[in-house]
């Protein structure tokens, strides 16, 4: 079908300009004002913005062997009600992605997505950390990057050759920094909160120690690798002087670490429960500055949905939050409506600069580009309810607040995949 979208505020590099979007054949055939074309299904886009597809770098669609929690088609259909159009989705399946055989799989459910999904494959065989996959062979099955995400390569010369060697082949490397020893059994932040229940905590050193490992391996190597989920001070302090010192390097965070804290825990309420975990008001601030100064380049969900009765026991529940179909909101309000940062910002550290990290196609709309796009209500404001959500997964930290942005229509390569008015 051939859409035109009229006088949309369409977002540009480092502009917002009201223009016409023509999309023909999976395309943005052209992009202008007063266009015309009879054959166009026309929408409207007055007082609508228009965002390039968000890109969610990190995500986990339970996809094989989880699939009473998420599944491609379920987690395709939840990105496309949050405004993204691709995602990456961690090798922390069952059995792992660390096969060709397994790349295929998800190659083949993916072809029936409304998404666009890129899988990132283990760094090591079943993420045991003792072996490492065939990297050729996974990048010529369609993976896009590397990971043992839920855990760390704790062999830090097994890690060292494989970023030397990645780096050679052009792949970027993400990393899960968190020392299992010192994690133990705590199961939120180390403080005055867990202090207070009575419970076992995560020490903050538990992640500062092993970006500071991966920051000096990057360093000595001149090797990339890229820090997911960020959520202490020290480990953006440590991020920012590897930037200022020229180490090849990129990180992420997640709403819930510039949003939330650990106060959230005292509720005795699971869907609080991430890893890493909330932490303090010092450690929200450092994440939202360091956001905001491009210390971190780019926001991600970590998207991780569990069923109801796994989230029912606080003290024993998985971690993981659900995060699709409420990150854009989320960045909106706390970011955008507060003048903290502007749109084009938003839209380099949730779609541009994934695409960069990945090296995959997308990140704007521009003439002869992927017609991949969201058109979004900037000042609706909505009540996040996770019974609506197209997602498996309800556990959200979100659920109950009101957050200002709203996602309208998803378009990817061109086609309608949701439409908040059907």
């Amino acid at each position: 079908m051939i859409f035109l979208i009229k006088n949309a505020n369409v977002v540009l590099d480092s502009d917002i300009k009201s223009l016409d979007i023509l999309i023909k054949d999976g395309i943005v055939e052209n992009l202008g004002t007063s266009l015309k074309c009879s054959d166009a299904r026309t929408i409207d886009a007055k007082n609508l913005t228009a965002i390039p597809g968000i890109v969610d770098m990190h995500v986990h669609f339970r996809d094989p062997g989880f699939c009473h929690k998420e599944d491609i088609k379920t987690g395709s259909e939840a990105a496309a009600a949050g405004g993204i159009t691709s995602v990456a989705c961690m090798p922390n399946t069952s059995p792992a992605i660390d096969s060709a055989e397994i790349l295929r799989y998800i190659r083949e459910k993916s072809s029936k997505a409304k998404v666009k999904i890129y899988p990132i494959a283990a760094i090591t065989k079943g993420l045991l950390g003792k072996e490492l996959v065939d990297f050729e062979e996974l990048i010529a099955n369609g993976a896009v990057g590397f990971s043992d995400d839920g855990r760390p390569v704790e062999n830090a010369a097994l890690l060292q050759f494989a970023m030397e060697k990645l780096e050679k082949l052009g792949f970027p490397i993400i990393s899960h920094c968190e020392d299992l020893n010192i994690v133990g059994q705590g199961i939120i932040n180390k403080g005055k909160i867990s202090q207070k229940l009575g419970l076992r905590g995560i020490d903050r050193t538990s992640e500062d120690s092993i970006t500071a490992r991966e920051i000096a391996i990057a360093a000595a190597t001149n090797s990339s690798v890229h820090i997911a989920h960020v959520s202490t001070f020290g480990s953006v302090d440590l991020i920012r002087d590897a930037k200022r010192r020229g180490v090849k390097l990129s990180a992420e965070t997640c709403p819930h670490y510039f949003m939330l804290t650990e106060e959230e825990l005292l509720k005795k309420d699971a869907d609080y429960r991430m890893n890493p975990p909330l932490r303090t008001e010092k450690d929200r601030a450092a994440v939202e500055g360091a956001l905001i100064d491009g210390t971190i380049d780019s926001i991600a969900t970590d998207h991780a949905p569990h069923t109801r009765g796994e989230k029912a026991n606080f003290l024993t529940a998985p971690n993981g939050v659900a995060g699709l179909e409420t990150s854009l909101a989320c960045v909106l309000t706390h970011f955008y409506h507060t003048k903290k940062l502007t749109l084009p910002e938003i839209v380099e550290k949730m779609s541009r600069n994934p695409c960069k990290i990945l090296k995959i196609q997308g990140g704007k709309i521009q003439k002869g580009s992927p017609a991949d796009l969201a058109l979004v209500d900037l000042n609706q404001k909505w009540t996040v309810n996770p019974e609506k959500f197209r997602s498996k997964g309800k556990n959200s930290p979100f659920k109950g607040k009101t957050l200002t942005g709203k996602v309208v229509k998803t378009f990817c390569d061109g086609k309608l995949i949701f439409d908040a008015l059907s």
